[in-house]
């Protein structure tokens, strides 16, 4: 039987959805060959496969109210909305510790999207990277422009892999991934506007991310067709938001984002039959 893969978009707190995805893959005992992740969804990826269950919900929840995981004042210290150190550094090391031993023990590929600032292109890093600076790669596809420093990485600049490749499903098919899962956190029918923030902040010295910047509207579009496409032709099965909770990507609200959980782990459930199909007609 080939390969089955799972890809999985990002969108800030908006990944709680996918937190409650991957919390119902966990509950039926369902893994993947290949794992490709971007953003928040390359971080709620670690965790389940870290085989931690809740931990992506207890780290989107707990913390809302502490001023180092999200808010004006971290972005007027230190230009960034979330607190990288406090995500990528306390959180996994100190108050909610990443099991790093479970995660080696995935023999699977698990693939992480950033945007390379130089070229203005998607850098991917797998495993012989993510086995040995998994936070710091995360952290990198985490950073979104205007919102967060630029991570240097082994003499490369990188930003959100989100800005240059939303929904990884292409680099999944070419590294020989045919039938996969997509998990979107966007209800079905969303089409991304002209961005703000790209006309009128620039990232000082990477005008390929500008670019980028502007081309990211059209680009996820484009994407989000041909997700539908490949879902219409039976190569994908995708699960996204039954319903639009309206929940932003820095959004605050316990009871919004906990519903979208719930949310995800419904739909995911309400998926099982899809994905079993899908494996069957590998």
């Amino acid at each position: 039987m080939d390969k089955i893969g799972l890809v999985l978009e990002g969108g800030g707190m908006r990944g709680i959805y996918t937190a409650g995805v991957l919390d119902l893959f966990l509950d039926k005992g369902i893994h993947f060959d290949y794992i490709i992740g971007v953003s928040a969804g390359a971080n709620m990826a670690a965790s389940y496969l870290s085989m931690q269950r809740g931990r992506n919900r207890q780290v989107s929840l707990d913390f809302l109210n502490d001023q180092r995981y999200l808010s004006m004042k971290n972005f007027v210290k230190n230009r960034e909305m979330f607190g990288m150190d406090f995500i990528f550094e306390e959180i996994p090391n100190k108050l909610v510790p990443f099991n790093m031993e479970n995660f080696l023990l995935y023999e699977g590929e698990y693939v992480v999207a950033c945007t390379n600032c130089e070229t203005g292109e998607t850098e991917y890093f797998d495993k012989t990277y993510l086995t040995k600076d998994l936070l710091k790669i995360l952290r990198a596809s985490s950073s979104l422009p205007f919102m967060a420093p630029i991570v240097d990485y082994e003499g490369k600049k990188l930003l959100d892999g989100g800005v240059t490749d939303p929904i990884p499903l292409r680099k999944a098919q070419a590294d020989g991934i045919a039938k996969n899962v997509v998990v979107l956190t966007r209800p079905k029918g969303y089409v991304k506007k002209s961005g703000r923030l790209a006309k009128w902040f620039k990232v000082k010295g990477y005008p390929k991310v500008d670019e980028a910047m502007c081309r990211r509207p059209a680009r996820y579009n484009e994407t989000l067709y041909y997700v539908n496409q490949q879902e219409e032709e039976g190569n994908v099965v995708v699960i996204r938001p039954s319903a639009d909770l309206k929940v932003d990507r820095l959004e605050k609200d316990k009871v919004k984002l906990d519903a979208m959980y719930h949310m995800g782990y419904k739909d995911a459930e309400n998926a099982l039959a899809k994905i079993a199909d899908l494996r069957l007609s590998n």
